[in-house]
């Protein structure tokens, strides 16, 4: 199966959540969350870990994981500032299919505080 990489800045909450489902899986959206988006580069990961989630909750992670090329596929890739600034938007309540695409461990690739 070809998958994807992808990124996913978080803060430490987040984070403690992942490892709870043991680096499987993204924790489910909180209300007002409609959208639950990777990113598709790591340096935009740590520019959103390091400028948004340090602010807000001291720290910031980027977690690497890949998903089913095809899976993904369905989601286009959207630009949402400069070049480097693309994302998909996975619809919250497609999250938890999203996650059974996860081929692997969910992992964590750099930390900012």
């Amino acid at each position: 199966m070809k998958t994807t990489i992808l990124y996913r800045p978080v803060g430490p909450a987040e984070l403690e959540l992942i490892a709870a489902a043991g680096f499987r899986a993204f924790p489910p959206r909180l209300p007002g969350q409609p959208i639950f988006y990777p990113v598709t580069n790591e340096a935009y990961a740590a520019r959103i870990a390091r400028e948004w989630n340090v602010r807000d909750s001291g720290a910031g992670f980027v977690t690497r994981f890949a998903v089913g090329s095809e899976f993904i596929a369905r989601y286009p890739v959207q630009t949402v500032g400069g070049a480097e600034c693309t994302e998909l938007w996975v619809p919250a309540e497609e999250l938890d299919e999203f996650n059974r695409h996860i081929v692997g461990s969910i992992e964590v690739v750099a930390e900012f505080r």
